[in-house]
């Protein structure tokens, strides 16, 4: 903006259950930019304002018992009994494996949680923020397997759920690293080149991306990296009737609003790393 500060489009972080992030990172030379946090998860408590729970990964156990004693030392959010019956629901997952999690995907999170006995104050207290932080979306519509897939990670690696941000604005410290380095092996990479029209050859496969500008891109190959609705507007006549693309039907992005608060004080309470809101509205 006009001072200088960096509007995000969206709060960047990254988690060590990111491998091929990570990888990334790496190939590009930039590991030292990730600012690692002591491994936490911190919530805010609705009915404490300015109060805060934490659950603390102890270094020295490895997964998943770093984060069962992280669970067990939190006396804040769930009761005993409430996290005997989190566990017990848990096991079929753990248990499982990969074939569970996938089938759990027509279920929602809310619908699961009770089918395995998990009492509502759990999913309350600490799975509309998960539900929130994944997909901006509430336990009521979210698909379990999500979460399923984020607690494998969690539970299955020892950094799964350490997280780090950026140490600076992700356009310069990220984006610029991957345009260089698709530019030093003869790439080109342009901006302010939006798509008019996907133009179709007569068989129905892509002749070439018709640009605002008039110009056209014809490729070998084309990946769209979009979100949903703006592939729905571009995708052609011809296409909307092929099984393939009819799918996309049923999906329906999240509309999500950034909030940017710039504070003329230090904060009392104030932590260096994420806090989790655990409000309806807020992820």
């Amino acid at each position: 903006d006009d001072d200088g500060d960096w509007y995000e489009t969206g709060l960047h972080i990254f988690f060590g259950a990111y491998p091929n992030m990570q990888n990334l990172f790496g190939e590009l030379g930039i590991n030292d930019r990730l600012q690692w946090k002591e491994h936490s998860m911190i919530f805010a408590m609705p009915n404490k304002p300015g109060e805060f729970s934490r659950y603390d990964f102890p270094e020295v156990l490895p997964a998943p018992l770093n984060g069962i004693w992280a669970i067990l030392k939190n006396s804040e959010m769930l009761t005993w009994p409430e996290k005997i019956k989190f566990a017990v629901g848990l096991l079929p997952a753990i248990l499982g494996g990969q074939a569970y999690v996938e089938a759990q995907d027509g279920i929602t999170v809310r619908d699961w949680m009770r089918k395995q006995g998990v009492p509502d104050r759990v999913t309350d207290e600490v799975f509309i923020a998960m539900s929130k932080a994944l997909n901006f979306i509430n336990p009521d519509e979210l698909s379990m397997q999500c979460i399923l897939i984020a607690l494998n990670r969690f539970l299955q690696e020892k950094h799964g759920s350490k997280m780090a941000f950026l140490d600076g604005n992700p356009p310069e410290r990220l984006c610029m690293p991957v345009v260089d380095h698709i530019r030093s092996l003869g790439g080109e990479v342009r901006l302010n080149s939006r798509i008019q029209r996907i133009e179709l050859n007569e068989d129905g496969t892509v002749r070439s991306f018709l640009l605002t500008n008039g110009s056209a891109i014809k490729g070998d190959a084309y990946v769209f990296a979009t979100p949903v609705d703006i592939l729905k507007l571009l995708l052609p006549e011809d296409w909307k009737e092929i099984p393939y693309f009819r799918k996309l039907e049923n999906l329906v992005g999240v509309p999500v609003i950034n909030v940017h608060i710039w504070f003329d004080r230090k904060l009392r309470n104030t932590y260096d790393h994420l806090l989790v809101s655990r409000s309806p509205l807020l992820s």
